[in-house]
């Protein structure tokens, strides 16, 4: 039914964090040069990641919110004044 010739190599691929060495399987249709192996011993497409939801610090928990910059906006303030609010710049118009 499908026409041939113009859809993606849909295959599983092992995506590998190379940070930590986090391993997980997913269908992909990314262009691989290398294979890799598998725990269960299966040599599939490989694909080598920066980061993972294993080791970004947002899933991780160890990102800094932005109430804990250290007094950033407090100082960004101090140094150029709090924005007028809606009240202040329908005085100034009239």
């Amino acid at each position: 039914m499908a026409k041939e010739g113009i859809h993606p190599n849909y295959r599983e691929v092992l995506f590998v964090d190379l940070s930590n060495g986090f391993k997980f399987v997913t269908r992909s249709c990314v262009n691989t040069k290398e294979m890799g192996k598998t725990d269960d011993g299966r040599e599939l497409p490989l694909y080598k990641l920066d980061t993972s939801s294993e080791s970004h610090p947002f899933y991780t928990g160890t990102q800094k919110s932005v109430n804990d910059m250290g007094g950033r906006v407090d100082k960004f303030f101090k140094k150029f004044g709090k924005p007028a609010g809606k009240a202040a710049e329908q005085a100034a118009a009239e």
